[in-house]
């Protein structure tokens, strides 16, 4: 699984060039680490930058700490993110290959999942949208070039429909 994540982000560098950073949404660490073991591999001064939700912040605690740490079913709008920790090979590639680790708030997930689909025409579900999230809440502040992994449209029709009702 983590290299196959990581094949998706050779095709995103070979297709856009360099980048000064990218920003990957963290649940177990498959595709965080494969992102950032590939981005690293071919564009070693690309800052790498894993998001995941404020109430499942397991793997940011993990990264800071350089412990694992558990979180038994965050109450996060960001299922995919719903892991309890990350995996016992992801975490040291984590910890090895990803510059920072940040979270975003549930608002913030919302807003970027609404964004994506009225500004972008896209339905992306809450956990592929962390990257955008932590840039349009001014979580992250772009550097350069950025590049953003926007995974997956696993998202149900009641809670998308719930997503854009909300005000923003």
């Amino acid at each position: 699984v983590i290299a196959g994540q990581g094949t998706a982000t050779l095709e995103f560098l070979e297709q856009v060039g360099d980048l000064n950073m990218l920003l990957a949404p963290c649940g177990g660490g498959g595709l965080l680490s494969g992102t950032a073991v590939a981005a690293k591999g071919v564009a070693p001064r690309c800052k790498v930058i894993g998001i995941e939700p404020a109430l499942g912040d397991d793997a940011t605690r993990s990264f800071r700490t350089k412990t694992l740490h558990t979180i038994h079913n965050p109450p996060t709008i960001a299922d995919g993110t719903r892991t309890p920790s990350l995996g016992k090979l992801t975490f040291p590639l984590v910890l090895d290959y990803v510059d920072d680790m940040q979270t975003v708030s549930e608002e913030a997930i919302k807003a970027a999942v609404r964004f994506l689909f009225y500004r972008m025409k896209l339905v992306v579900e809450p956990s592929g949208a962390l990257g955008l999230a932590a840039l349009l809440s001014g979580v992250v502040v772009p550097q350069g070039r950025v590049g953003i992994i926007l995974s997956g449209g696993n998202i149900d029709a009641a809670t998308m429909t719930m997503i854009l009702n909300e005000a923003s």
